[in-house]
């Protein structure tokens, strides 16, 4: 049988060591998933106030043609892309929630609250709103 290895003093040694290196594994986790999750989340917040802006300068673009008097073609195209941007512009929002639901999971853990991911992960969610 294996008992006399269990208690064995190496073998204790040997767990306390994967002990402390699996706690070290555990804060790097949870520095890379800082970072990770709130570099979506600037990427996502980024990504719907591009949507909202097209958008906004579509329609500025077909009302310009139709002033204008441009080819119907090209102003029912130019609708489209906009049709396009209006639909995007929900599914980036939801893209968006279900990404700051994430990050303010890893946030209510305080005990990474003083690394510095932390604190630029914190500021990143105060600078967005859903």
């Amino acid at each position: 049988s294996y008992r006399w290895l269990a208690d064995s003093r190496e073998f204790q040694t040997f767990q306390h060591y994967f002990k402390q290196i699996n706690l070290r594994n555990l804060a790097m986790d949870a520095k890379k998933q800082l970072r990770i999750k709130s570099g979506v989340v600037k990427r996502l917040n980024k990504e719907v106030q591009m949507y909202q802006k097209e958008v906004v300068d579509g329609e500025l673009k077909v009302q310009q043609m139709k002033d204008e008097g441009k080819d119907p073609y090209d102003i029912k195209k130019m609708g489209e892309v906009v049709d396009e941007s209006k639909a995007m512009v929900p599914d980036a929002r939801n893209r968006l929630r279900k990404a700051v639901e994430d990050l303010d999971l890893l946030l209510e853990d305080k005990s990474s609250a003083d690394l510095p991911e932390y604190k630029a992960a914190q500021e990143i969610r105060d600078d967005v709103s859903v």
